[in-house]
């Protein structure tokens, strides 16, 4: 194949990824966009602290069970149509969860949201594996994993800077219509590979190799759970994602207000560090994985030690923080419990035969999902045992969850130390259990 035929998709490829990244961007500020206006919904949806979390954890539980089908329709249906009808949704349920005039309409509404946003990173993922390289792949899944983060930051000090304009409300809606919009251009610029667009095949991709033997759904997901190295990963996945997504995700915004007294902008701007962290931290743990260390499971055990350190800390001085110290903190948490998951993805698809990576990347992808699903409602359980439907919630009673979360991470910091290290040359190449 010649050099001129090669840059053709290679040219090409960059706009269906950039496309895909937006996707993936507006993915995550929906997923993190409670947080700063959660004390609005409370008061204008008279909602109490765990009607909140259900309303919050109502993306996750539709996001989790789909991520299997998410596969399946990719590889029936095809990406390119199981992201855009999908997306639309989404849109749609953004714009209904504007509209919400009492809690359960907007739980409805967000479980909508989760639904269609559930159908972009699985599907996304099968697109790169025909448009780039196998040398290529986890360098972009670590910049895609970073454009997460530019979602993130947008759900904090900028939202906090729109609902302060056209109100929370609108703030939904006008996102809304922007998934809307950019499903449209998904349908019109993606293509599943480059073949669909009348472009040679990108050499070397993370497809199959050429005679690899088929395996049916039920075949790969006997394969998956039967293995106990699986187990261990899926257990981290629902701890450490999971603290992030209920910390991150919905409650740090309450505890930033009600324990140090920072306005609806100012909590968002200590948010946004969760997204600085994860936009600097995607790309760094994927070289330190692979240039430094040369070890997937030594970066994962570090990452753990590191958010036991910070929520132990955070346990011990809950009300103590400089607003400086608070920054920083929420940046190396965004590090360790949401960056680092770049390796636990690339060491769960290393883990098994590629035919299968699809199944496997689709169940992993269950757990931190159920994680953010189990952690935000329990979280709003122990703040309204203590102080009430409302709050406002003492230094104490955050201090009693970040005791939970504590508990949590060492939990997953076992898991991390029994996960089987699968970097090629160090791991796999030693063992091939």
């Amino acid at each position: 194949m010649s050099v001129a035929t090669v840059s053709r998709p290679a040219a090409y490829r960059w706009l269906v990824f950039a496309v895909l990244a937006c996707a993936y961007l507006l993915v995550y500020f929906h997923r993190t966009c409670p947080a700063v206006v959660a004390a609005d919904l409370m008061r204008d949806l008279k909602a109490g602290a765990t009607s909140l979390g259900i309303l919050g954890a109502a993306y996750f539980y539709p996001y989790a069970l789909m991520q299997l089908p998410a596969g399946l329709l990719s590889d029936t249906w095809g990406p390119r149509k199981t992201i855009t009808l999908f997306f639309s949704l989404a849109g749609v349920g953004a714009i209904w969860l504007g509209l919400a005039g009492s809690i359960g309409p907007a739980i409805a509404a967000r479980t909508l949201v989760g639904l269609g946003v559930a159908m972009v990173f699985v599907p996304t993922v099968k697109v790169l594996t025909h448009w780039f390289t196998r040398g290529e792949f986890a360098r972009m899944m670590g910049i895609l994993m970073a454009l997460g983060g530019v979602g993130a930051y947008t759900a904090a000090q900028p939202l906090a800077w729109l609902s302060l304009i056209v109100g929370w409300r609108g703030s939904f809606i006008i996102i809304g219509v922007a998934t809307l919009l950019l499903a449209g251009v998904i349908w019109v610029v993606v293509r599943n590979r480059p073949e669909d667009k009348g472009l040679p095949p990108v050499p070397d991709t993370v497809g199959d190799p050429p005679g690899s033997a088929a395996m049916t759904l039920g075949q790969g997901i006997k394969m998956v759970l039967g293995n106990p190295r699986f187990w261990a990963v899926a257990v981290w996945f629902f701890i450490t994602p999971g603290i992030f997504f209920s910390l991150g995700g919905l409650w740090g915004g309450p505890y930033l207000m009600q324990v140090y007294g920072l306005s609806k902008t100012q909590a968002g701007g200590v948010l946004s560090m969760l997204a600085v962290g994860m936009i600097i931290g995607s790309p760094l743990v994927s070289w330190v994985s692979d240039k430094i260390l040369v070890s997937r499971k030594q970066t994962m055990i570090i990452t753990g030690v590191g958010l036991c350190v910070l929520v132990g800390i955070l346990y011990l001085a809950p009300a103590s923080f400089s607003p400086s110290m608070l920054y920083l903190w929420f940046f190396l948490f965004a590090v360790c419990s949401s960056a680092i998951v770049v390796i636990g993805f690339t060491t769960t698809k290393e883990l098994f035969p590629v035919a299968i990576a699809g199944t496997s990347t689709g169940l992993i992808n269950l757990f931190p999902f159920l994680g953010g699903a189990v952690l935000q409602p329990v979280t709003g359980w122990m703040l309204q045992i203590q102080g009430g439907p409302q709050g406002p919630y003492s230094p104490v009673m955050y201090q009693n969850v970040f005791l939970f979360y504590l508990g949590l991470s060492v939990v997953a910091l076992i898991c991390a130390c029994l996960i089987k290290d699968t970097l090629p040359g160090r791991g796999a190449a030693r063992s091939a259990a």
